[in-house]
């Protein structure tokens, strides 16, 4: 049974934006601007990054260590930091740009991770009079051309005033920005040899952005089947990512650099907010395992069409959704008009009945519920967006994404269909938003309680 699932599992994982929502600073913003914690708190200045790394070196090093000790502890392969990775706080004596490296280093995400000094400004807001940034200047991945997705960067000096709300949501799309590229054994740079995550456990590794799939995806509620062919499913990092990012954002709040207390808290809000996208929390929504044996068995067979329609139905379905829910934002930026998405994202009535938060929140809640939602959110695009769409394997949606203004496809179906899928995504975004702000609130009362 193992090696009947094996191929098609890998494949599954290959397929589909490696991304979740297309930009998380949109709704981290409508997330958090009523939260009087985060919009009310004072300006910050900003700080680069070389500033808070030498003035905390010691701190970070034990830190880090300390989170190394828990991943091993916590993390199913989690593969231990060697010593040659580990953060030297002399390593301060020797410069910024060598301590900024040895930082990034011990994290093990991408040398060539930007973290610059900018925010992404919130549309809904007068354009900030100030030097816009060249797209390189702040990502290492080129400029995407996905699904009318508009990101704008302006400049943020040293020192310069800037609001908790700007830099928190600015951050949550960061990790998007090239951050989890090419870690791998097999993958074509000079550092993934070096991180000891092994060979990439799905994704294509000559393909940098698929290269990040498994620090952003966590398929940990799949049936016992599942697991027993494809224990690489194992193999993914989104609650490394988050124990990493949250606890060096406590760090910065408790030794006064408020800047990187609030940027650092975005960056593990990213991928809280991934694990919300039903399609980075389960293999393949509406597929049972039997199904996937029964596809499998017949490309072994020889007769792969069903396994290859199969890939491009998830992928395309994946695509919809997140297209969807970027369209409805930008939308209602641009009309000034809070439409169902801003509404859900504004809404805290569901905030207190989650438990408290603790290290298995986001594997046991967020992930699980997102898990739960795969078949639902699935069924009502069956039933509402265009079968060619979502249903037809001949169309590779995401070949022809750009060219396609799904809402007013949608919108042709009925005043009724249209308004159901939109309380669909409303309700991934009511979740996105009470989950973003409980990480917060858990990092601030920790902050105020040592």
């Amino acid at each position: 049974m193992k090696r009947i699932l094996f191929a098609t599992l890998l494949t599954l994982c290959t397929t589909g934006p490696a991304m979740a929502w297309s930009n998380h600073a949109m709704a981290s913003y409508r997330a958090f601007e009523g939260m009087p914690e985060v919009a009310r708190a004072a300006t910050v200045p900003a700080e680069p990054l070389e500033s808070f790394l030498a003035a905390q070196a010691q701190p970070i090093a034990q830190l880090l260590a300390q989170q190394d000790a828990w991943a091993k502890a916590h993390i199913a392969h989690y593969p231990p930091l060697s010593a040659a990775l580990r953060f030297d706080a002399q390593v301060a004596q020797q410069g910024p740009q060598a301590l900024r490296k040895a930082f990034l280093t011990a994290l093990r995400v991408s040398p060539e991770s930007r973290l610059a000094l900018y925010i992404q400004p919130d549309p809904w807001s007068t354009a900030p009079q100030a030097e816009p940034l060249a797209h390189d200047t702040v990502s290492a991945l080129p400029a995407r051309d996905k699904d009318d997705d508009d990101h704008h960067f302006v400049r943020l000096s040293p020192g310069e005033a800037v609001a908790p709300l700007a830099v928190l949501a600015s951050a949550s799309d960061e990790p998007d920005y090239g951050m989890d590229l090419n870690l791998w054994e097999d993958s074509p740079s000079p550092w993934g040899a070096r991180y000891g995550f092994g060979k990439i456990p799905f994704g294509n590794p000559s393909l940098a952005f698929s290269t990040q799939a498994p620090f952003h995806m966590g398929f940990y509620h799949e049936s016992p089947v599942i697991y027993m062919a494809a224990g690489f499913l194992k193999r993914t990092y989104p609650l490394l990512r988050i124990h990493q990012y949250r606890g060096l954002s406590e760090l910065a709040f408790r030794s006064g650099h408020t800047y990187w207390g609030w940027r650092f808290a975005g960056l593990a809000m990213h991928y809280v907010q991934d694990l919300t996208q039903p399609y980075h929390a389960s293999l393949a929504p509406d597929f049972s395992a039997t199904r996937l044996i029964g596809i499998n068995l017949l490309a072994m067979l020889g007769m792969p069409g069903a396994k290859n329609n199969m890939i491009i139905l998830l992928s395309n379905r994946h695509f919809v959704l997140e297209r969807y829910e970027s369209q409805m934002v930008q939308a209602d930026a641009q009309g000034r008009q809070t439409g169902s998405v801003e509404q859900a994202l504004h809404d805290t009535r569901t905030d207190a009945g989650y438990p408290a938060w603790s290290d298995q929140y986001v594997r046991d809640t967020v992930a699980n519920q997102a898990h739960d939602l795969g078949v639902t959110v699935t069924s009502q695009m069956l039933a509402t967006v265009p079968t060619g769409y979502v249903n037809d394997p001949s169309f590779d949606f995401g070949l022809h994404a750009k060219d396609i203004d799904l809402m007013t496809e949608v919108a042709r179906q009925g005043a009724a269909p249209k308004a159901a899928l939109e309380s669909t995504i409303a309700t991934l975004m009511r979740n996105a938003g009470a989950h973003s702000r409980n990480l917060v609130r858990g990092i601030l009362l920790d902050v105020s309680q040592h």
